[in-house]
């Protein structure tokens, strides 16, 4: 049985407020997180993705907070992420309303958290969000193959992102969410080579994420191997609806929710 290809909308928080930039920078304000969750609900997005891109001790209780008012508002998978480096923080998360959690440098700097977290909770709930980048020799020209990054996309990590993937999906990852930070917020579509990279040494799904600027990237990502396609600026600002990514999908012969 074929499974259902999943739209995802994703939700840059800071301080509370929705965000928006390209390549993680220049961020700009795209609106109150809850009423954002609550529209894309009644769109007929599959799943909601919040990430808290300062992560601070402040920023954490703030995302409690709004992850909370927004599990109260709607009923989808809503994946928390930011700032996640225990089982503990794992735990919060859960309690309050999330239902998948999302770890990225918590999970490069200690790789065994993976393990822990599914191990306590099952690999279902645990998302590696894996920011990468082409690598580049020190001129940029690009080197080729991929590397890691963290804080946001601004740190390279001399780590091969495919080796990386496959690792996490070992050591108990259930789901990957793919960042293009080269692709992110560019609107030129996803990174289809890294999407195929992935696909190949990994079986646990992968969310595509970063590029997506017009129908017509979505049904390429899904192809290239991606089990789910990601979108943020393109929906919050209206360029696109769930309703015509999902009716492009479905033009392709592509089974949507």
């Amino acid at each position: 049985m074929s499974v259902a290809t999943r739209v995802i909308a994703c939700l840059d928080v800071d301080a509370g407020r929705v965000v928006k930039g390209v390549n993680f920078a220049n961020l700009r304000d795209a609106g109150d997180p809850v009423e954002l969750a609550t529209s894309y609900d009644a769109q007929g997005i599959d799943e909601l993705t919040f990430l808290d891109v300062t992560a601070s001790s402040a920023g954490r209780e703030t995302t409690y907070e709004v992850v909370g008012r927004t599990a109260e508002q709607v009923f989808i998978p809503l994946t928390v992420g930011g700032g996640v480096r225990t089982v503990d923080d794992v735990d919060r998360l859960l309690r309050a309303g999330a239902d998948k959690v999302g770890i990225n440098t918590g999970a490069l700097a200690r790789p065994e958290v993976i393990a822990e977290i599914a191990d306590r909770f099952g690999a279902q709930v645990l998302v590696l969000s894996a920011d990468v980048r082409r690598r580049r020799r020190e001129d940029g020209s690009l080197a080729g193959g991929f590397v890691m990054t963290t804080h946001g996309g601004k740190v390279a990590v001399d780590l091969d992102a495919i080796e990386w993937c496959a690792r996490a999906a070992q050591l108990g990852a259930g789901e990957i969410l793919l960042n293009s930070m080269d692709a992110d917020g560019t609107k030129e579509g996803f990174d289809l080579e890294l999407i195929a990279a992935v696909r190949e040494a990994v079986s646990i799904p992968i969310i595509a994420s970063g590029g997506a600027g017009r129908v017509e990237h979505f049904v390429p990502a899904v192809r290239a191997g991606a089990d789910a396609v990601l979108a943020a600026s393109v929906f919050h600002f209206g360029e696109l609806t769930v309703a015509e990514v999902k009716a492009a999908l479905r033009a392709d012969g592509i089974e949507v929710r």
